[in-house]
């Protein structure tokens, strides 16, 4: 019993399985403006093991094809997929059955969700890869998360809506925007070590104002998406909220670096909470 609990404990840390509060939100904040209300006990089973498969897909194969980066960043040294704990066949295997629930939750949903489930996990895959030419690669961790609300709707509606894209690029350009913040830590590693990133290319002065640029991006799009959806007065909130701890968010980096992983973890973290909340009052109050 306690090899497995230590073996679940490696593959958590493996997948930083807590940080899974960045996207459940918003696939579920999709599924209940779709429904609007409540969506049921199926899709709500369904809706997580998709959201938590897609993540640990993606997390799994970071993980993997970043082994030999990961071994000589003093941040990343002790993680489970370069120290030993997971080995690169156990990663494998963990990347294979997840992809495989991702694909199987799809079929159970609905058509279209099984048609776009292999080139959800391509595009959930391509962070790692791009990273290793491109400084777009923030941009495509964002598309990563953004495709929750697309799949939120799509497991609801069968169907893609104004609103949801709307929602979709808002969340790109907040995670493509924070996850800017975040590789600050890198900066000076990424260009030692060949790998593109903004601010490895433009340094941390330009990288704060291109973050600040796409929370504003993320700002704009969620204010279409409450009126597109024709939402109510407490998801007018929760865009405004938003606004307001994106903004503290971006004055804790810039006071201090060292703040970087308070910015990232908790604010980011409350944020994707917040919104939730404020939208189920909404609907419930409609």
């Amino acid at each position: 019993m306690n090899n497995f609990k230590k073996r679940l404990s490696d593959f958590s840390e493996l997948v930083m399985f807590k940080h899974s509060i960045f996207s459940l939100p918003f696939i579920f904040i999709a599924m209940l403006v779709a429904a609007d209300g409540w969506f049921g006990w199926k899709l709500l089973f369904l809706g997580t093991l998709a959201a938590v498969s897609a993540r640990n897909f993606a997390m799994g194969v970071n993980r993997y094809l970043d082994r030999d980066v990961d071994v000589l960043n003093p941040r990343t040294k002790n993680r489970p997929s370069v120290d030993g704990r997971v080995n690169n066949t156990q990663m494998l295997i963990f990347i294979i059955v997840n992809a495989i629930i991702f694909i199987g939750v799809a079929y159970f949903i609905n058509p279209l969700a099984l048609k776009l489930s292999i080139p959800i996990l391509l595009v959930l895959g391509a962070y790692t890869v791009f990273k290793r030419f491109s400084a777009a690669a923030h941009l495509i961790l964002g598309v990563s998360l953004g495709l929750a609300p697309i799949a939120g709707v799509v497991a609801v509606l069968g169907d893609i809506t104004a609103w949801s894209l709307y929602l979709a690029f808002g969340v790109m350009f907040w995670v493509a925007g924070f996850d800017l913040l975040y590789s600050l830590q890198d900066m000076e590693f990424d260009k030692a070590n060949g790998l593109h990133s903004i601010p490895s290319k433009f340094g941390a002065v330009k990288t704060m104002l291109f973050a600040k640029v796409f929370h504003i991006f993320t700002i704009s799009l969620w204010i279409l998406f409450v009126w597109s959806a024709g939402l109510g007065i407490w998801a007018w909130i929760a865009v405004i909220a938003s606004a307001v701890m994106l903004v503290y968010e971006h004055y804790l980096v810039g006071k201090d670096f060292t703040k970087i992983d308070k910015a990232f973890f908790t604010v980011n973290g409350y944020l994707g909470f917040m919104f939730i909340i404020l939208i189920i009052i909404d609907i419930a109050g409609a």
